[in-house]
């Protein structure tokens, strides 16, 4: 039986969707709406060969949800939204409640408005988009397609916080990890440039607005970067990244602020903003770096300085690597900063890139490295939207 399946993933300043033809998984429309939060947001939408483009005001997830839809009608993508038998919405948080994919109901929805405090510039925006469409989409079965789930395999030692033991105990204090999804997709594509090799051992780097990195071996997480929630790990667009716990006392102490003041803060207004003053935006930092720049400079240098970290720490935790992965909005689309990040690791750990090939290198499965590089490096545009979808018609039973 063939069904239209809606994928939804609204990350924390896009949101991004492809209506499929399933179990087909031919594309009927993709697109996204980006910049989520500025006044110069993108409205894209592709469909029968042509793009349809809009730079408009995108304040919030809602706004985008509605042009989506609006969209599918108005460019006759279908005759009604009826047509759509199911809708799949990535959730990052799933918390300790689930380890696979859930059908949403009251009892899901509950337990992921509960867990908004764990993802709070995500939970919240993935109950806007399944709300926008279950009110107009009301007898439309939907599925919450969970990031956390894929980083389940991680064992103890990789989970845990060295913090009193009763705490994960009692409270479920622990790594918890995100971006599940397309780590998950990145593992298996990137296994497949690597046939040569029976276990593979990939570092696989969701870089975006949000960013994380994940350590896999044989298909499975071993460890990831972002921690109880997704402020942890790596710097992002506007999030700190690990830190010095000290750092949100002190901060509190200095300015007079209390810590949920300072806790917004450094989810919203630090990163790549807080540090370059610029924007969160690395397109933006780029273009101020050319300009001569000094402090988006340095902002570059420490964003490429904490990826680095990571991908050695786990070059370690793996045994050795095979194959380093680079996918997201960043990773998949600026050779500017998949070069820096190389250039950090290429001495210690034997990578080499092809720096012609890399540089225009936008949205295009490639390996990046040379052939005398001890690890492969290869771009692969993530797809979390399709293992969305197939988890809707695998949850929903429409095969």
């Amino acid at each position: 039986m063939s069904i239209k399946i809606m994928a939804v993933n609204a990350g924390s300043s896009s949101l991004k969707f492809k209506l499929y033809q399933m179990p087909e998984e031919t594309i009927i429309c993709s697109g996204i709406a980006d910049r989520i939060g500025h006044d110069d947001g993108i409205f894209k939408i592709s469909f029968a060969g042509q793009t349809v483009k809009k730079i408009l005001p995108l304040p919030n997830h809602a706004v985008g949800v509605k042009l989506l839809l609006e969209s599918l009608i108005d460019y006759k993508i279908l005759n009604s939204l009826n047509e759509i038998g199911g809708i799949g919405h990535r959730v990052v948080q799933g918390g300790k409640y689930f380890s696979d994919s859930a059908i949403f109901n009251d009892d899901t929805e509950a337990k992921i408005t509960s867990l908004i405090p764990l993802a709070p510039l995500h939970n919240k925006a993935h109950l806007v988009g399944f709300h926008a469409f279950k009110d107009v989409l009301p007898d439309v079965p939907a599925v919450a397609v969970f990031d956390t789930a894929f980083h389940q395999t991680m064992e103890p030692q990789d989970f845990l916080f060295p913090i009193p033991y009763e705490y994960y105990e009692q409270y479920d204090i622990r790594r918890y990890g995100a971006h599940g999804t397309s780590h998950k997709y990145l593992g298996e594509e990137a296994a497949k440039l690597i046939p040569e090799v029976s276990h593979p051992r990939v570092i696989s780097c969701h870089i975006g607005s949000g960013a994380s990195i994940t350590a896999i071996r044989d298909g499975k997480c071993v460890a990831t970067s972002m921690g109880l929630t997704p402020l942890g790990g790596i710097m992002m667009g506007t999030r700190t990244g690990d830190l010095d716990p000290s750092v949100m006392m002190y901060a509190c102490k200095c300015t007079g602020k209390d810590v949920y003041e300072m806790y917004d803060i450094f989810n919203k207004k630090s990163g790549l903003l807080g540090v370059s003053g610029i924007s969160n935006d690395t397109r933006d930092i780029e273009e101020a770096t050319e300009k001569g720049n000094i402090q988006a400079d340095i902002t570059n240098k420490l964003f490429a300085r904490r990826v680095a970290d990571f991908i050695g720490q786990y070059f370690v935790r793996l045994g050795g690597a095979d194959i380093i992965v680079f996918s997201a909005g960043i990773g998949e689309n600026s050779g500017f900063y998949r070069e820096i990040i190389c250039d950090q690791i290429g001495e210690a750990l034997g990578v080499k890139i092809n720096r012609e090939l890399n540089l225009p290198l936008r949205g295009k499965t490639e390996i990046i490295s040379t052939p005398d590089s001890k690890i492969k490096v290869a771009v692969i545009p993530t797809d979390e939207e399709i293992m969305i979808a197939r988890d809707v018609v695998r949850l929903l039973k429409l095969n």
